[in-house]
């Protein structure tokens, strides 16, 4: 007899990406070409500079070693670095920084740190399933929020239960957003921070997609914000900005008192980032202002290709200010699950159905602005099709 699953197990919802690559394997098979804009996994490449200096620190001695949580200290001080010329944000390196295996993973750690059964947490519906995740495996309880375009996309924190706001000690922001897209503005990240500091929460906030913004928008830090220095640990990735998905890099930064709370956890559970991808990572940022700009103008020529042939095929797509992702109401109305199924089985198009996200992305589904302009535009064709049906 097998041993029986903890509560928290079964608590968890399915992975939303789970069972499409079987699907497409089996359409391949069939000789149908499969375009795929469901994972958020671009197919560029990395900065070269970050490509030689991986090669050259393979065979750096002491970098196969340990890195612990200390790890490298050329990325913590390249982040300090790169966080004040972006942010204008001082930053410890040794203290208010720490380097992660992909900002997932100190996401879903950190509840660990901060939560105590009972406690709630506060999570955008459509979401990461890295929030809910690291709640329910913490033994904290989730509310959800729905991300709903009357409301641009953004929870509304006076619209929280009273009965949540006194077990409250997790609000998880992120945006720019994943899966809407939307982008929130400077005054509401300041009555976030006010409304952290008012209840003892923390608040955490994903920035993995701060980099790739259009038509002269900025994405500001939390950090920023006045008091944010008291309550927020801000996370970031290289894997959108610098197509790094599978090196699994990124860091934290933030107060020292909550860095060390988070690292503490990491230490009873892992080893730190390989030394050799950290050293990738900082000449990564040290490259930002000359790469950077060239591989959002790819993504922003994705997003305008798509965007002008959904137009055409009968969608109303939003133009989003940032991301890599667009999302997309579902053509009158109807099951996102059903049109991500019959958009998969007629039309060989991937797309993640918005309720894959979490019940709020009813009505939406994801396009993952993944493939180059004019597969883009063959996907919204094809898309067409579905939506003429």
């Amino acid at each position: 007899m097998a041993p029986e699953r903890s509560q928290r197990l079964q608590k968890l919802s399915g992975y939303p990406l789970a069972g499409i690559p079987e699907a497409r394997k089996r359409l391949e098979a069939a000789g149908v070409e499969v375009i795929d804009l469901g994972t958020g996994d671009a197919d560029l490449d990395p900065p070269p500079e970050a490509v030689r200096r991986l090669v050259e620190a393979a065979s750096e001695r002491g970098m196969s070693r340990y890195p612990f949580q200390v790890g490298l200290p050329d990325l913590r001080e390249a982040i300090s670095t790169w966080m004040a010329r972006r942010f204008g944000v001082k930053l410890d390196p040794n203290t208010e920084i720490l380097p992660l295996m992909g900002s997932k993973e100190g996401i879903a750690k950190t509840p660990l740190a901060f939560l105590d059964p009972g406690d709630a947490a506060v999570i955008p519906d459509p979401g990461y399933q890295a929030y809910q995740g690291g709640v329910v495996l913490a033994g904290g309880e989730p509310h959800l929020v729905a991300l709903r375009p009357e409301n641009d996309f953004l929870i509304p924190l006076d619209g929280i239960p009273g009965n949540v706001r006194s077990r409250l000690r997790l609000l998880y922001l992120n945006y720019p957003n994943n899966p809407t897209a939307a982008t929130a503005p400077p005054e509401y990240l300041a009555e976030a921070v006010s409304f952290c500091r008012a209840h003892d929460a923390l608040l955490i906030s994903d920035h993995a997609y701060s980099e790739i913004t259009f038509d002269g928008y900025r994405s500001p830090s939390i950090l920023e914000v006045p008091g944010a220095d008291e309550c927020a640990l801000e996370f970031h990735s290289f894997s959108k900005t610098y197509n790094m998905t599978g090196w699994r890099l990124g860091w934290v930064a933030g107060n020292a008192g909550l860095i060390e709370s988070l690292a503490k956890v990491k230490t009873f559970m892992d080893a730190g980032a390989f030394k050799v991808v950290q050293a990738a990572g900082a000449a990564a940022l040290a490259a930002h202002e000359q790469w950077v700009p060239g591989n959002v103008a790819r993504f922003q020529a994705r997003r305008d290709a798509a965007i002008d042939g959904l137009k055409r095929a009968g969608f109303t797509p939003a133009k989003p200010k940032a991301t890599m992702y667009l999302w997309v109401p579902v053509p009158g109305g109807g099951s996102s699950m059903g049109f991500a199924e019959r958009a998969l089985e007629e039309e060989g198009v991937i797309v993640l159905p918005g309720a894959a996200l979490g019940a709020g992305g009813e009505g939406f589904f994801r396009i993952a602005l993944t493939v180059d302009p004019e597969r883009m535009s063959l996907a919204a064709e094809r898309l067409g099709r579905l939506a003429a049906g």
